[in-house]
């Protein structure tokens, strides 16, 4: 694998929650994509989804109406991993996050798969490398997607320490032509970016409600109003040089915040689990969906984020 030309084929490993979203976006870049699953039942959802979300592409001004058969006869499906990856030169990998189910997937890609393509893993929490056979290190990156990957910008990408630097380059670029957002790192480590500053915030979220200083409600009205549309302009790095450095290093000097201390699991978090509790996919979470129309609520959402995400690639392709 010499440069992006080289991409021909693309494999996608899994079609659960990311895998159908991902899929779209190669097949929206241009490329033949083969999805496999084990099941018949999650390959017909994973159909329905990837034709609906191609549909609300439409919509939204984001494909041509002309482009809808084409683009969705782009992705095939398969059910044995053999298959899917056959001549693949870009495999992404989007199974459940579990080491046992991974390294037994790894184990069958390891099989058949080519000894210059690229394998590529969409792990959130994992260290992926130690879970590959050793002699596939030197053809494996990251490239971390956000959900719902047709949605969200943001792909994250580390190679492995074996890997040349152009696999990670040829991936950022495969990405970018795909039109996502793609940070290259310069090593791994978990959590990878925005991961690890959504751990942040969540710690404070679960402190200010264990211990009763604000609702759910609270919170969010409070960060919907400030610092995260400021973020859509500024970032983070950029924020503090508006800022200024000074006044950020004042807040160091002076113990303006103090980390909230660590515990095994918030409260309020357990008592949500305990109640059987999980968010939208139970009808209750910290907030109440039980009388709410999901797939209505889902639509809305949706729409809503391609606003969102919309005025933030136009600030993006003219920053501050």
């Amino acid at each position: 694998m010499e440069s992006i030309k080289d991409i021909k084929k693309i494999a996608v490993l899994g079609a659960g929650t990311m895998g159908p979203g991902i899929a779209q976006m190669f097949a929206m870049g241009g490329y033949p994509v083969t999805m496999w699953t084990r099941s018949e039942q999650t390959r017909e959802k994973a159909k329905e989804t990837l034709y609906k979300s191609l549909q609300t592409f439409i919509e939204e001004g984001m494909l041509e109406a002309d482009m809808l058969d084409e683009t969705y006869g782009r992705v095939g499906f398969a059910l044995t991993v053999e298959e899917a990856v056959d001549g693949a030169d870009f495999i992404q990998e989007t199974i459940v996050e579990n080491k046992d189910a991974k390294i037994e997937l790894f184990e069958k890609v390891d099989a058949v798969v080519s000894n210059d393509a690229i394998i590529a893993s969409n792990t959130s929490g994992l260290d992926v490398f130690a879970l590959m056979p050793e002699k596939r290190l030197k053809q494996a990156v990251i490239a971390h997607w956000y959900s719902p990957p047709q949605l969200v910008p943001l792909v994250e990408v580390v190679k492995n320490e074996q890997a040349p630097d152009a696999y990670a380059d040829i991936t950022v670029e495969l990405l970018e032509k795909c039109k996502k957002t793609a940070v290259l790192m310069k090593k791994f480590i978990r959590g990878y970016i925005a991961n690890r500053m959504q751990m942040c915030l969540n710690q404070e979220v679960f402190y200010l409600l264990d211990n009763g200083y604000c609702s759910p409600e609270d919170i969010d009205k409070a960060v919907k109003a400030s610092f995260i549309p400021r973020a859509v302009v500024l970032g983070l790095c950029k924020r503090a040089d508006f800022g200024g450095l000074d006044m950020t290093a004042n807040n160091y000097k002076n113990k303006s915040y103090s980390m909230p201390p660590e515990v095994d699991m918030p409260k309020t978090l357990q008592e949500h689990l305990d109640k059987g509790e999980l968010g939208f996919k139970t009808g209750k979470g910290f907030y109440d969906y039980s009388d709410v129309d999901k797939q209505a609520l889902t639509v809305k959402r949706d729409k809503q984020l391609f606003e969102v995400y919309k005025l933030a690639m136009k600030f993006m392709d003219d920053p501050v």
